[in-house]
């Protein structure tokens, strides 16, 4: 008996992480993925919401090891071209540069300073490009989006937290850093010693509720698009498998409607790809900024 294309079984195992691609059988069909580990899972949760901890190699590793590899093939040859002096000509190597001084004049700089944001420039720009071609490789088929996977966005935000740590703790010293978490008042010695704790608790589970958000934001957007995505294109399995006949009218009328709805989805998901990298790297830079200039 076929499975149900609408099922949400079905519908979130073609947007999650897993260890297999499932490709056109042209294409070679089901692919499994060699792995080097073959015992039991580190950690097993109770919750089938939270997948157990092992040391698998998944499709999403793969995407990343992809994505972080165009990235080098594209930036080491610019950075050669630049290096001496010389102009980057083209229209590719224009189009970069004009991201790289968009990111620096438009993003680092407000958010941080003059002064300092030219230091953070390597993180932000390998953010925003890792995050954005992490996006488009989720709109190739058969392929998903690695930023659609908690790991993955989690980790993105625990480096900014790391970032925002080590500069904050540069800039005023370690103790300082989580002293300015607190901002001056002029309190009676009575009230201060009680509001005192009680806002730097509240400043710190603050900070890390906004890297929290930073990364359930990339995810959330990333995993619904794709999953909506795959509704619209499940309908046309759906309807095929309710007529005898693939020129019945319905079928003919629902197809055509979900392919026009998923070819616009398409482009809205390739705007929200751009949207998500630049909202994640200025966010990232606007976390850096209040830790370098806390007042």
């Amino acid at each position: 008996m076929a499975h149900d294309p609408l099922s949400p079984d079905h519908l979130i195992g073609h947007v999650k992480d897993a260890t297999y691609f499932d490709l056109p059988r042209a294409l070679g069909g089901h692919v499994e993925l060699p792995q080097i580990y073959h015992g039991s899972p580190l950690y097993t949760p109770s919750s089938n919401l939270i997948e157990a901890f092992d040391l698998k190699i998944t499709k999403f590793m793969v995407l990343e090891v992809v994505a972080a590899v165009l990235i080098m093939l594209v930036a080491i040859p610019l950075a050669n071209k630049i290096a001496g002096g010389r102009l980057a000509k083209g229209r590719l190597w224009n189009a970069l540069e004009s991201v790289l001084l968009f990111i620096r004049d438009e993003v680092a700089r407000p958010a941080i300073g003059h002064h300092d944001a030219d230091k953070f420039l390597p993180y932000l720009w390998t953010i925003f490009f890792f995050v954005l071609t992490c996006n488009l490789l989720g709109m190739l088929p058969w392929l998903g989006s690695p930023t659609g996977a908690f790991g993955v966005t989690g980790t993105l935000a625990l480096l900014t937290f790391g970032c925002v740590i080590a500069a904050g703790s540069k800039k005023m010293g370690f103790v300082g850093f989580w002293k300015a978490q607190v901002p001056h008042m002029d309190l009676p010695v009575v009230l201060a010693v009680f509001l005192k704790p009680m806002m730097f608790v509240i400043e710190v589970v603050g900070l890390l509720i906004k890297h929290f958000v930073l990364a359930v934001r990339l995810l959330a957007n990333m995993f619904a698009g794709h999953l909506v995505l795959g509704v619209l294109v499940a309908f046309v399995a759906k309807i095929a498998l309710q007529v005898t006949s693939y020129s019945d009218p319905m079928f003919l009328g629902v197809s055509g409607a979900s392919i026009l709805g998923a070819v616009g989805l398409s482009l809205l998901e390739l705007f929200v790809a751009f949207l998500q990298a630049y909202i994640f790297t200025f966010l990232s830079a606007l976390f850096i900024g209040s830790a370098v200039h806390p007042h």
